[in-house]
């Protein structure tokens, strides 16, 4: 994205809540509350939609928290800016994709599991993560990757731009309803 100013504003606040000492957020709820922040929508503080997303949705270690927690905040964006839910639900869905293609390809696997190395599920898993500190820096990077990315989508022209961009990506993979 063109605009920096969003984003680092926004890597700057998820690093804020992410490694806070009381660990009060975890990946999903830190890129939602981080991004709804971004984006000026209600409640920005209230991420309990996305406190079970973390570890991979319920620790299960499957998709990253960043990227499940970043598509509810663009669900919520896509919604207060499009009238027709089946146009917001299309762009939500396009721009989710997106992300999810660029952190793929940035950081190899969407995978929580295959990101940090640990079944998050056991009490050793999750004491090994935690001690390791493994969470301070791979986490923080694929969080910081995510607000980065869509922290400008704040503004209308970046997400127009975005919308319109993940939309021909789409039409040219042959993956357009």
């Amino acid at each position: 994205m063109a605009d920096t100013e969003p984003a680092a504003a926004a890597v700057t606040r998820a690093r804020e809540l992410f490694l806070d000492d009381d660990n009060g957020h975890g990946c999903a709820e830190t890129a939602f509350v981080t991004l709804k922040e971004a984006f000026g929508l209600p409640e920005p503080a209230d991420s309990a939609v996305a406190m079970a997303l973390n570890g991979g949705i319920g620790y299960s270690g499957a998709t990253c928290g960043a990227v499940t927690g970043a598509a509810l905040a663009l669900g919520i964006l896509a919604g207060a800016r499009i009238d027709d839910h089946r146009a917001a639900k299309a762009a939500a869905r396009l721009l989710t994709a997106d992300l999810l293609q660029a952190f793929e390809a940035q950081f190899g696997t969407s995978s929580c599991r295959a990101l940090i190395g640990v079944d998050l599920r056991t009490p050793d898993g999750h004491r090994v993560f935690i001690e390791s500190g493994a969470w301070r820096t791979g986490c923080m990077r694929q969080l910081e990757m995510v607000v980065a990315r869509l922290a400008p989508l704040d503004d209308p022209d970046a997400w127009a731009d975005a919308v319109d961009r993940a939309a021909r990506t789409e039409v040219a993979s042959g993956h357009a309803e």
